[in-house]
């Protein structure tokens, strides 16, 4: 039975966001990332900036482009599923409205849902197809350098704090000590992969 939900996680620089969007479009699925903080922020009556920082989205990017002094091509690029902040624990109640607006997105039907751990919170659920793209931290980080015309030392150290942050949130908001391969049905590398290729194997599977 074909799937009805696909779920994307993915490690800065290597394109999961891109792939999420040609996954979509080749299924006539909706994409939602960013969807995903504005339905939260509407349920609890706060900004959107309130649930952010609860991700701490924004602020790794800050941190990013700061110690990289360059503004990047396409911000989005930055995006590594959804982030923590480095010290402190999520704001009560966020993570349990964040889990519960993937639920209720998932339940919809005809979705790809890109980062906030989906992959993770909808584990078990029938009809759910959980990727994961990644890469290695070599090309991760030359694609970053590509991208923002940054050297690759740099690029580099901002890769290993977005795997690290990525590490934190997983922990923090579902208990994920080590995250490992089977915690997703399909893992894909895009050093060898292209965007396309990558998307294409995902659409394929979704519809076995």
């Amino acid at each position: 039975m074909p799937f009805q939900v696909v779920t994307i996680a993915r490690t800065l620089g290597a394109g999961g966001e891109d792939v999420g969007r040609a996954v979509a479009a080749d299924l006539g699925f909706a994409y939602a990332d960013d969807e995903i903080i504005s339905a939260a922020a509407e349920r609890a009556g706060v900004s959107t900036a309130t649930i952010e920082k609860a991700e701490q989205r924004p602020g790794l990017i800050a941190r990013i482009l700061d110690s990289m002094g360059s503004v990047p091509i396409d911000p989005s690029i930055y995006y590594g599923q959804a982030l923590a902040l480095p010290a402190t624990d999520a704001p009560a109640g966020y993570d349990e409205l964040i889990r519960d607006v993937i639920v209720g997105t998932a339940n919809r039907g005809k979705v790809v849902i890109v980062a906030h751990g989906s992959g993770i919170c909808l584990a078990g659920a029938p009809g759910v197809l959980r990727v994961f793209v990644t890469a290695t931290p070599e090309a991760r980080a030359a694609r970053v350098a590509t991208a923002t015309g940054t050297d690759a030392e740099r690029t580099g150290k901002a890769v290993a704090d977005s795997d690290n942050q990525r590490a934190d949130f997983l922990r923090r908001f579902y208990n994920v000590k080590q995250e490992l391969p089977t915690h997703y049905d399909l893992v894909l590398n895009t050093d060898v992969l292209s965007v396309a290729d990558a998307a294409k194997l995902v659409a394929a599977a979704a519809r076995m």
